[in-house]
C-alpha cells in the first residue's frame, strides 16, 4: 500500500505543477481540467493513506505520536495543494500557500522515509 502511496502523491505534485502552469498562462480550461483530476488524486491519497494509517494502528509497531503527526502534515499538503489551485485560478498571489506546501511535504516526507517503518526504505 506504501508504493500507491507514493505514487499517488508523486502524481499529484506533478498535476499542481501543471495546474499552475496553465493557470498562470491564462489557459483556464485546461487548468480547471487538471484541477479536477488532481482532486480526485486527493481521494486516492486520502485512502491509501488511511489505509497505511490502520496498519499502524492495528500492528503493535508504535510511533503513535509520529503517525499522527505525519497525518496532520499530510492533510496540510493537500489543504495546500488545494489553495494554490484556489488561488491561481482567480488570478491572486498563492506564495504564501507555496511555502506552506514545501514546510508541510518536509515535514510528511521525512517522517514517512526517514522515522516510519512501514514506508519503502529500510
Amino acid at each position: 500500500m506504501a508504493h500507491m502511496h507514493i505514487t499517488s502523491w508523486v502524481l499529484a505534485f506533478i498535476l499542481i505543477i501543471l495546474v499552475a502552469m496553465f493557470y498562470k498562462q491564462g489557459k483556464v480550461k485546461p487548468g480547471k481540467i487538471l484541477h479536477m483530476i488532481l482532486r480526485l488524486d486527493y481521494l486516492f491519497i486520502l485512502y491509501t493513506g488511511g489505509s497505511l494509517l490502520g496498519d499502524y494502528f492495528s500492528s503493535t509497531i508504535g510511533h503513535t505520536g509520529e503517525v499522527i503527526i505525519k497525518v496532520i502534515a499530510g492533510l496540510w499538503v493537500i489543504m495546500a495543494m488545494e489553495m494554490i489551485g484556489v488561488k491561481l485560478s482567480k488570478d491572486k498571489s498563492a506564495k504564501g500557500w507555496v511555502i506552506q506546501l514545501v514546510i508541510a511535504a518536509i515535514i510528511a516526507i521525512a517522517l514517512g522515509f526517514g522515522r516510519l517503518p512501514l514506508g519503502v526504505l529500510p
